[in-house]
């Protein structure tokens, strides 16, 4: 064939019959002729497989496609049937090899780059339809060097799988003890460090400490600060965003569990701070923005690892409502702008998911921090019925003598109702009594 015609490729080599194959947002079984997908545009991919499409350990790979002209780029990842692991091919002389004989499978073992498919595509180049572009709007803040941080690269890619997990959930996730033993290690995820159970600053006692348990402002400016890697402010703010549309992608492919704890993480404290919401708009207008193309896209996400539709909204829906009232405290056409955001934000939860904020209502409870010291804090976004089904309050008729048992004295020749309206004197002093010991 012409060689002129060939371009950017990734080649996925000796896959199991019937494997689990995709890149980006598309997945499919493979055919016994795929060998991998052409026409890939420039930017970042993501390729992965795993041995079949039901219960394996699904590997992944980052990749980045250079723009601009000049010889096409090949990425060359082959199946390790020994391990069951996707790795690359580290040989160069075997890498020259798989671009000389690229134009020998160019049409009939290559499928075009798409992100949308017929039913019962597995593969082929036909059977495709229009193509969405959903994977750049979100993968917009994400780049290599939150690869290189998170995953390491290894040698022109960044890869993990569906056990890949951070240190601080090796714990907590049923499973992955055994998945990081010797015999088949993963590799640890080293995401940005949140511990949302200390979010105030070394030698903080007191006041200072609960105001930074209730606006995590301070916190999240350290986390930009100490722990982003680039120079730039707002490239730093944008590391938060690319590793938050990192985590969810790992969820959304991989089914990986340590990127969807770390996601929410992400999550509970970007939405209770209050401060850096008016010091860092463009932060929050943009988080705003990823939110609104992440949440369109939960539907995908396979076994249910987040339901938008369950009870309450899962963890998100009362932080959407703690964070909607917080605005109330600031002016200024940056809040104008977040206020247009969140209320398209609003407006598609509502339609989608038919979540209701507008009926959410402000609980209080008491939060543990990590030494043990307990802080008050509010919940805005509890379902209406809370308030309106088995805890509401009630005017309840009392008995003669179930007013005796409360108030001590003899009270029966009154109205049995405590909402009554007219009373002797001596019986609001009996209530007003009942009221101060109850």
């Amino acid at each position: 064939m012409d060689p002129s015609t060939i371009n950017n490729c990734v080649l996925l080599l000796n896959l199991p019959q019937k494997a689990l194959a995709g890149i980006d947002l598309l997945s499919f079984t493979s055919s016994p002729r795929f060998r991998g997908v052409k026409n890939v545009p420039p930017g970042l991919h993501f390729v992965f497989t795993a041995g079949d499409s039901a219960l394996s350990v699904r590997h992944g790979a980052w990749f980045y496609v250079s723009p601009g002209v000049g010889s096409p780029q090949v990425f060359v990842k082959k199946w390790d049937e020994g391990t069951e692991d996707l790795v690359a091919e580290t040989s160069q002389t075997e890498v020259l090899r798989h671009k000389a004989n690229i134009g020998s499978i160019w049409k009939d073992g290559l499928t075009p780059y798409r992100q949308t498919v017929q039913e019962g595509d597995s593969g082929a180049e036909e059977g495709w339809s229009e193509e969405s572009t959903d994977w750049s709007k979100l993968t917009s803040q994400i780049t290599p060097t939150i690869l290189s941080r998170i995953c390491g690269l290894n040698p022109d890619h960044w890869s993990l799988t569906s056990a890949s997990s951070a240190t601080q959930d090796m714990d907590e996730i049923p499973g992955l003890e055994s998945s990081n033993s010797m015999l088949h290690p993963e590799k640890e995820l080293r995401f940005l460090p949140i511990d949302l159970k200390k979010t105030w600053r070394e030698g903080a006692t007191g006041r200072e400490r609960t105001q930074a348990a209730q606006d995590r402002s301070w916190f999240l400016g350290d986390l930009i600060n100490n722990h982003c890697q680039v120079r730039d402010l707002r490239d730093r703010e944008n590391e938060i965003l690319g590793e938050l549309q990192f985590t969810f992608l790992m969820v959304l492919t991989l089914n990986n569990n340590s990127c969807l704890e770390q996601w929410k993480r992400l999550l509970r404290l970007l939405l209770t701070c209050r401060q850096a919401v008016k010091e860092r708009p463009h932060l929050f207008l943009e988080l705003l923005k990823v939110l609104r193309i992440q949440l369109g896209n939960c539907a995908d996400m396979e076994g249910e690892l987040f339901d938008m539709k369950d009870v309450g909204g899962g963890f998100l829906r009362p932080l959407f409502g703690q964070f909607r009232k917080s605005l109330d405290d600031f002016d200024g056409k940056w809040k104008a702008d977040l206020v247009d955001e969140l209320e398209d934000l609003q407006d598609y939860l509502q339609k989608e998911f038919g979540w209701e904020l507008d009926g959410s209502y402000v609980k209080r409870g008491m939060l543990e921090l990590e030494d043990g010291e307990r802080v008050e804090m509010e919940v805005n976004g509890a379902d209406e019925d809370d308030e309106r089904g088995d805890y509401a309050p009630t005017v309840v008729d009392l008995t003669s003598d179930q007013l005796k048992l409360l108030t001590g004295s003899d009270i029966g020749h009154t109205k049995n109702t405590l909402g009554g309206a007219e009373e002797s004197s001596e019986e609001e002093a009996d209530l007003d009594d009942m009221d101060t010991r109850y």
